[in-house]
């Protein structure tokens, strides 16, 4: 396989600007209000700052979540309690517009597109869907790769060819969103392979498994990470290929793309963690553009937002995926812009005491 667009894709994402995150900086401090007032709301204004290279950061509209599904082949575990079909018939819903994503983004005035890629079943056509699976299904990771290493870079370049596609059609904000049957077992995977960590210590219930199935998916991990244990020198893409999915390297994929367009990116839960952590290892300056959107309850998410030092904005208790948290945290990514080029400062108001606040 050709891997010339591979290197060049990871070649082509640079730094956040660093001037225009200290002039950020110094604007909040000439807004109407004491400093650091806004919190966690003030950093997020200084970061799109730094993404988009301006003191003041454009709102980040429009926006579009970028939904992508896969199956797997480890559901022959009983890994889930949920039959494969569900992954294709969810798609199908999104297309409809029936699923909790369209609620959300409909309400937030998000754009949706859904990218098959690598349902097991095939997929009829449709205007909202862009159906280009690597392949049908990734194969039992218990006891083999999942995929071929090839696969997995298609998947990657595929998402960023998505978040490329999305931007040249004017899309100023990128949201990540899921869905496959059983993919929190590979996202776990990833995420502990990368972070160091024990299964035991970030696998969570997914969809509501009971205790006995969380102690079989707990060995499931285990017994993929083991094969690896004896591997010197795992790249991402190998980990990807070895104990991933294709709708996580899409993930990946699609925020590395989102790097290289200088575009924020909000990532939703755990299996859009497992993609984006797999992107910061391919290429730390990607942290610069990533927006922890919420905090799942699947621990495996934790551990990921705290090795990329993301602080999620919002924490509801959600554990659904389809990027219902990152479509839940975008209003406060926008308000973030607005502050900044919308606050009058102590000057333009006329209000003094700025130096004694």
């Amino acid at each position: 396989m050709d891997l010339t667009p591979f290197t060049d894709l990871l070649a082509a994402i640079g730094p956040v600007d660093a001037d225009a995150a200290d002039a950020a900086e110094a604007h909040h401090l000439q807004l109407t209000k004491p400093p650091g007032s806004l919190g966690q709301l003030e950093e997020l204004g200084v970061q799109l700052a730094a993404i988009a290279g301006s003191e003041v950061p454009p709102l980040p509209e429009p926006a579009a979540i970028a939904v992508f599904a896969g199956d797997h082949g480890v559901l022959a575990e009983g890994v889930s309690p949920w039959p494969q079909e569900v992954t294709m018939q969810m798609v199908l819903n999104f297309c409809a517009g029936g699923a909790a994503i369209n609620a959300i983004a409909r309400a937030n005035g998000l754009g949706v597109r859904v990218i098959n890629a690598g349902v097991a079943t095939e997929l009829p056509d449709h205007p909202d869907l862009l159906n280009k699976p690597i392949r049908r299904g990734t194969a039992n990771l218990r006891i083999e790769s999942a995929m071929t290493r090839d696969d997995a870079v298609n998947a990657i370049l595929l998402g960023a060819g998505v978040a490329g596609e999305m931007v040249a059609d004017g899309a100023r904000c990128l949201l990540t969103g899921d869905m496959g049957i059983g993919n929190t077992t590979p996202s776990t995977a990833v995420i502990a392979a990368i972070t160091k960590s024990r299964a035991a210590e970030l696998t969570g219930r997914g969809t509501g498994i009971d205790d006995e199935t969380l102690a079989l998916k707990i060995g499931v991990i285990d017994e993929a990470l083991a094969r690896l244990s004896h591997v010197k020198n795992v790249t991402p893409v190998d980990l990807l290929a070895e104990v991933g999915g294709m709708e996580i390297a899409a993930l990946c994929g699609f925020c590395l793309g989102a790097a290289v367009n200088r575009v924020p990116v909000i990532v939703d839960g755990v299996i859009a963690l497992a993609g984006a952590l797999s992107a910061f290892a391919l290429s730390p300056q990607v942290r610069g553009y990533l927006i922890g959107g919420h905090r799942s309850v699947e621990p495996a998410a934790s551990a990921a937002l705290h090795h990329m030092h993301l602080e999620p904005l919002v924490d509801l208790g959600l554990r659904l995926g389809e990027g219902t948290g990152a479509a839940l945290a975008y209003p406060l990514v926008r308000a973030a812009a607005a502050v900044m080029s919308e606050m009058a400062t102590f000057e333009s108001a006329g209000v003094d005491g700025s130096d004694s606040i």
